[in-house]
This record gives structure tokens, C-alpha cells and sequence, in this order.
């Protein structure tokens, strides 16, 4: 016998399933000895009062053992001998985009310009070593894109733009922990899914695609308006390769000398709103004080506390983003002569600091400009200017929270997570008006209604940019190919489609199944 419940229990029951199924048994009258497996199927924490209980959707199996999967498996068969589709990047609009072409019986070619994921790190950690940015090996490009070390967060909105529950199955499929299908806020963590990507990496070779790391597209061949290939280079010995096929271009929201080149050749674009402004970051303590309404904070039971805030300020929004709870601080930039911030947690989320982005709504009417890359311009002057107040360095300027808002220089600097150091500078004087401003206005808001949230325990770190692409990839509706280019399938994130891992797997997806629409296999 199968029997599901939807119950509030308090964090102790929910955190033992011991304790739940004796609750289940003492709720609903059965006898605890005949449960032979449980499954939650959705849990979300309820800390809006002063008494926090948990949500959960249960499963029980009563005398019998589970016949089923924790996740629906998907089937990948050989496609070896199948036509080509080149796939430009492999952060998760390239990755879904690949297996979802398998799937179909369509052959992907994966290029990207950056390492795999774990030759990746080791670039990584030398950011914060000798204070030098690999231009192409960063926490921006390489093998699982921005996402990779960035946590894996899979919360999304956009659930209406396709199947979000197939791509947490995937991922369920890949490695990831099966709590994910449950979570209200999914995570799978920076320490964990490096292997879970590569793990959808080997589903895509054994099928017969091919990856191609540290080769660069450097030019779209095109053929009387149809796209026919990609020239590229192998970056280690300057080789240049051709690879023949439609494209589906998933290049992620930082790869500026994509957007250039595309300017350049005349292939329609339009400048789109982001968000920008600071890394926010507490001591977790407070944050799980604050959120849980107890000064012993989080206690036992009880994760990292999370947080969101969001209103209006002159007719822009100012919200938090990316909210990091028990994690880190890290240098995002793709290159020298600029400083970006990002915010990352491993899955236990047990670090002494909690980050979010803190950022301010800019619309191109905003900027300087009218072209298709006034918006990467102005990305790229506030992180300019903030490289200049970072001494040249990846040391970033920071500033306490109510210090920024009072105008004040801070003396000096909390802790903090962010390794390669910081420096103390006048984020309210230097970053543009229009968004310290605004930032201004929000933390006063965000301080009256979650009180303690703005104090000077909290500290600002500059520059938060990359929230989403600046620039969107003109794509027809319908079809999702390009408006004027036939067989060029804009994708994800850098295309200006999805805000994120889960909705840039979902438009890989659909450019995929486009893609094989266009072929005539389905």
C-alpha cells in the first residue's frame, strides 16, 4: 500500500525520519513497524512566524518496497552515425542542448573554449594566488559554465517555458542527490556538481558526440543566409578546425568577443536590461537569527537560513539575487583590468558567511547609447572602475553596510570570505548614482522590515555585473533560430533567453528539439 501526506511538523521531525514516520503513525492511526520506505516529495521551510515548521509532501510504503525510480531516467542511444549539430559552449544551455540531441538521434560537437571541469580549478585557485585572470579559463568559461562554481543553484521561475522537472532528473540521473526533486530551493553544491557534469560530459561521448575543450569559435560560416559550420581554434597550438553542421550558439552571458563578433558581421542584436551592483555579505549567524527569529539561530535542525528581498525604488527594482547561505565570496572576472564579484556555497552550506547579490534594475534608456552594446559597455566601465579602487588587483573595494549609507568611509573591514583580500573604498562615491542611490533606498527599506539586516557587521563588495546577459541574440519566436539566419539556434543565458542553470537547460532543450525540427528528424 502506497499512502502520501501533506503535513507541518516542526524541524526536529522533519530532519529525522524516524521521528517522522512515528509522527505519520501517531497522526494518521497506523502501526510505524509496517512503513518500508519513505519518500519526501516536497519540502520548503514556512519561518514567516515566530515558530518555524516545515511542509512536507510524504510517501509511505506500507508493507511493500518501492518498484519505482527517486527520478525518471532518460534514455540516450548511439548516435555515432547520425547527423552532426555543433554545440558553441558547455555551461548548461550547451550541456542540455547535447544530451536533449542524443536523445533525438542527432550527433552533438561540443566546443568549448574553456578546460574541463577540474583542470578548470586549478586555474581558479591561481586567481586568488598571483592575482592573474586566465582569459579563458576563469569562473566564467570552462566546462559547466558560470554555474559550475557558483554552487549549482536550480530554483527558477520560468517554469511555464518547458519541462523544469526533467531537468532535475537529469541532473538526478548524473549524481545529483535525489532531495533536489523535493526542495523547494534546490541546490546541489560547488563541492558536488563538478562530478555531476562531468558525469553528462561522458553520457555525451559514449553516445558517440564529441567535446572539444580550449577550442574557441572564431567565425560562423554561412552560406547564402544559412549557417553550414563554425571555424574555430585549439587554443594550446593555434590549429584552426572546422566543424560542419547546424549551430546551437550557448555561449554563456560573458563571452564579449562574441557578442563583438557578431556586431561586427552584421547578425542582428539588441541591447537588454540587467542588474548590477555589490556582493552582500553577513555572518551566517546573524542571517539565521534574523530569518529564524531566535537568538540561538538556525539550532540543530534547521539549515542556513535564506533570504529574498525585493521593491522599487524610482521606478527601478532593487532585489537580491543568487542568495548564498553558509557560503563564499569569489573573483568572477574573465580577464584582466577588471574586478567582478560572485557568490558560491558548498552543499552543506556550513560556512561562517551568507552573500547574495544586491542589485539595482538598469535598462538600456539608462546608458550612454543606442547600439546593441551599450549595456556591455556599461558592465564593463563599473568593473573598470572598480578594478582601479582594487589597486589594480583582484583585492576587491569594499565597504561596511551602514557605512555606504550614511556616506562614510569604513575604517576598517569585518572578515571575510572572499580570498584574494579586500580594500576599504567608498563604494557610495565611486559606483554610478543611479545605482548606489537606489541601493541606499532598498537597504533602508530592507532594514525596517527584517530588522538587524542593516547594520555594519554586513559588508559590500564591489562589483556584482554579471547577474544575466547585457545583450540579446534577435531570435524568431516560433522556430527559435535565428530571425535572418537559418540553422543558427541562439541558446541560453549569453542569448539573452534564461536567467539561470535550470531555465538555461530548459532553452537547450527546446533549441535542440527545434534543431532536429529543422533537420527533419522530428
Amino acid at each position: 500500500m502506497i499512502r502520501e501526506y501533506d503535513v507541518r511538523v516542526i524541524p526536529q521531525v522533519a530532519a529525522c525520519e524516524q521521528n517522522l514516520v512515528a509522527f505519520l503513525a501517531d497522526e494518521y492511526g497506523f502501526d510505524r513497524r509496517t512503513v518500508k520506505s519513505v519518500r519526501v516529495l516536497r519540502r520548503s521551510i514556512d519561518a514567516r512566524q515566530r515558530r518555524v515548521v516545515v511542509n512536507l509532501k510524504v510517501r509511505l510504503y506500507i508493507n511493500e518496497l518501492p518498484t519505482d525510480e527517486a527520478y525518471e531516467q532518460t534514455i540516450y542511444g548511439d548516435v555515432s552515425d547520425k547527423p552532426a549539430v555543433v554545440v558553441v559552449g558547455e555551461g548548461p544551455g550547451g550541456l542540455f542542448s547535447a544530451l536533449r540531441l542524443v536523445e533525438l538521434g542527432l550527433r552533438p560537437i561540443v566546443l568549448e573554449r574553456g578546460k574541463d571541469v577540474r583542470e578548470r580549478k586549478r586555474d581558479l585557485s591561481l586567481i586568488t594566488k598571483n592575482q592573474r585572470v586566465d582569459g579563458e579559463s576563469n569562473y566564467c568559461y570552462g566546462e559547466g559554465g558560470a554555474g559550475a562554481y557558483s554552487d549549482g543553484k536550480l530554483y527558477t521561475r520560468s517554469k511555464k517555458r518547458g519541462n523544469t522537472t526533467k531537468i532535475l532528473n537529469v541532473f538526478c540521473q548524473h549524481g545529483a542527490s535525489t532531495a533536489i526533486l523535493a526542495d523547494a530551493h534546490p541546490h546541489i553544491g560547488t563541492d558536488k556538481l563538478p562530478r555531476v557534469i562531468e558525469n553528462m560530459r561522458h553520457t555525451i561521448l559514449q553516445c558517440g558526440g564529441e567535446v572539444h575543450f580550449q577550442t574557441k569559435m572564431t567565425r560562423l560560416m554561412l552560406k547564402d543566409d544559412v549557417v553550414v559550420g563554425v571555424e574555430a581554434v585549439y587554443l594550446p597550438t593555434g590549429e584552426q578546425q572546422v566543424f560542419k553542421g547546424p549551430v546551437i550558439l550557448a555561449t554563456g552571458h560573458s563571452a564579449r568577443d562574441v557578442y563583438r563578433y557578431l556586431a561586427d558581421a552584421h547578425i542582428e542584436l539588441e541591447a537588454k536590461g540587467i542588474a548590477v551592483g555589490v556582493r552582500l555579505e553577513h555572518p551566517s549567524a546573524l542571517i539565521d537569527q534574523i530569518q529564524y527569529h531566535s537568538k540561538q539561530g538556525r539550532g540543530r535542525y534547521l539549515p542556513a537560513a535564506e533570504y529574498s528581498f525585493v521593491t522599487q525604488v524610482e521606478g527601478r527594482g532593487v532585489y537580491s539575487f543568487c542568495m548564498c547561505p553558509g557560503g563564499f565570496v569569489i573573483p568572477a572576472a574573465t580577464d584582466q583590468q577588471q574586478i567582478v564579484v560572485n557568490g558560491m556555497s558548498p552543499s552543506n552550506r556550513g560556512g561562517q558567511w551568507s552573500n547574495s547579490g544586491m542589485v539595482v534594475e538598469i535598462r538600456p534608456e539608462d546608458v550612454e547609447g543606442d547600439d546593441p552594446l551599450c549595456m556591455m559597455r556599461f558592465q564593463q566601465q563599473m568593473e573598470y572602475d572598480c578594478w582601479l579602487q582594487g589597486n589594480r588587483k583582484q583585492t576587491a573595494p569594499a565597504q561596511r553596510m551602514a557605512d555606504f549609507v550614511n556616506d562614510r568611509l569604513s575604517a576598517d573591514l569585518p572578515r571575510s570570505s572572499y580570498a584574494p583580500g579586500l580594500i576599504s573604498s567608498p563604494l557610495h562615491f565611486w559606483m554610478p548614482p543611479a545605482v548606489s542611490n537606489r541601493l541606499k533606498a532598498g537597504f533602508l527599506q530592507f532594514g525596517k522590515s527584517s530588522h538587524g539586516f542593516l547594520t555594519n557587521e554586513a559588508l559590500m563588495i564591489g562589483v556584482e555585473t554579471r547577474t544575466s546577459s547585457p545583450v540579446r541574440i534577435v531570435r524568431d519566436r516560433d522556430t527559435l533560430m535565428h530571425v535572418h539566419i537559418r540553422g543558427l539556434f541562439p541558446c541560453g543565458e549569453g542569448a539573452g533567453y534564461a536567467g539561470g542553470i535550470v531555465s538555461a537547460g530548459v532553452d537547450g532543450e527546446r533549441c535542440a528539439e527545434m534543431c532536429a525540427k529543422y533537420l527533419g528528424v522530428c
